[in-house]
């Protein structure tokens, strides 16, 4: 199995905006503060999935093809000597345009955590000192009702945490406390 220092390696290596790699790192957080409660076994590897789940990012033309978004990172993984179907369906199930729907925790959590990530990164840039910290739970959940609010996060997938037995209370929750916990390091 990957490592972390391995998996952030090869995110380096493919990947240069720096918006791009702290979203990456805010990802990995969330899956990894889901992981606590899902599967505590697999906190590590779960944080992995979160961390590469956008490595093709700036490798493939996603803006015009959304299909692309994910197998491009499968193959470069693979061309990376990576052998980890578990991981590919996951990166691949963040995007459901790829073709691949979630169907396990881990996809779900993934899926659920991509568009979460940016939501509470939105939310605590309208607050003048535009830091995690001061984000509360309830000012998530209202901005998450207000649809012209950050409109590109995909509401859908982040309820579909649901599927996992978890709630949008619970990702909103995890969400704030672990990127709260690496708010330095995502600028927030």
């Amino acid at each position: 199995m990957m490592t972390r220092e391995e998996a952030h390696e090869i995110l380096m290596k493919y990947m240069e905006g720096e918006h791009y790699i702290t979203h990456s790192y805010a990802v990995e957080a969330i899956m990894k503060g889901l992981a606590k409660k899902l599967d505590p076994d697999n906190v590590e590897y779960w944080g992995i999935v979160g961390l590469l789940h956008d490595l093709d990012e700036e490798q493939c033309d996603w803006q015009n093809d959304l299909t692309v978004h994910g197998p491009t990172s499968v193959e470069i993984l693979k061309k990376e000597g990576i052998n980890d179907p578990v991981l590919f369906e996951a990166i691949k199930a963040h995007n459901p345009k790829s073709g691949k729907k979630a169907k396990t925790n881990l996809e779900y959590a993934v899926l659920a955590a991509d568009p979460m990530s940016g939501f509470v990164k939105a939310v605590a840039q309208i607050y003048p000192d535009k830091k995690i910290a001061s984000v509360k739970h309830k000012s998530v959940m209202k901005r998450f009702n207000e649809l012209r609010f950050a409109k590109g996060a995909n509401r859908d997938y982040m309820e579909a945490i649901e599927f996992t037995g978890l709630s949008l209370d619970d990702l909103i929750d995890v969400a704030l406390e672990e990127m709260g916990a690496i708010s330095e390091e995502l600028g927030l």
